[in-house]
């Protein structure tokens, strides 16, 4: 059976091998490429859709069980990166 996870942007469902686990470390979000980093994580489809969707819905501080909304900008930088990777 294939691990499935949902996505905190859109709220659908994938399989955890096409989402992007992220995790919350002194109020700022770090992406987590392994999947292996301690404490609650939560699950973004890696598209700017996903993120912006996350964000508005403050879905972030949901899913991490923050006191204030995290800092997004790691993960911004990341997403951007997929999109148009350097030549």
């Amino acid at each position: 059976m294939i691990p499935v996870r949902t996505c905190i942007g859109t709220r659908t469902r994938a399989p955890r091998s096409s989402l992007l686990r992220v995790t919350a470390l002194d109020g700022r979000l770090v992406v987590d490429t392994t999947a292996t980093s301690p404490g609650r994580g939560a699950w973004l489809i890696p598209t700017m859709q996903a993120y912006e969707s996350a964000v508005r819905r403050k879905a972030f501080r949901r899913a991490l069980r923050l006191d204030s909304e995290p800092d997004t900008s790691e993960l911004l930088r990341y997403l951007q990166e997929l999109e148009h990777p350097l030549p």
